[in-house]
């Protein structure tokens, strides 16, 4: 069956980077898009950031545009979310998915087939 299993979550101070990993199994990687959404406490889970299949386009929401940079590595069926210049408010569960849709980037939680377990992220000095 599909598995996806993020790691590389952790508790760092404001300003500091983390880099996710999402590991897929299961599946054609490289016919999945991907994507990155998060879920703080006592919110709703929302989008972050998302692939294209190989890679050639990528969309992030506002709130983290010029500080993440999602990427990833079909040889290794694994993509990543590389997270600079922490702030608080990235506090939350992080969670990899994939999507079939046929667009090339995908936004929406409904859009996405196939979702990890999550990782926690905190943020705080």
């Amino acid at each position: 069956q599909v598995q996806l299993v993020e790691s590389g979550g952790g508790s760092v101070q404001p300003g500091e980077s983390l880099r996710l990993s999402c590991a897929a199994s299961g599946l054609s990687f490289s016919a999945y898009i991907m994507g990155w959404f998060r879920q703080a406490p006592g919110a709703e889970r929302e989008f972050v950031a998302t692939i294209s299949r190989y890679g050639e386009t990528t969309s992030y929401t506002d709130s983290v545009k010029g500080r993440f940079t999602i990427s990833r590595d079909n040889a290794k069926f694994t993509f990543y979310l590389q997270m600079n210049s922490l702030e608080p408010e990235d506090t939350a569960v992080y969670y990899c998915a994939a999507s079939r849709r046929s667009t090339s980037v995908a936004q929406k939680l409904k859009d996405y087939n196939h979702w990890g377990q999550g990782t926690q992220v905190i943020v705080s000095s």
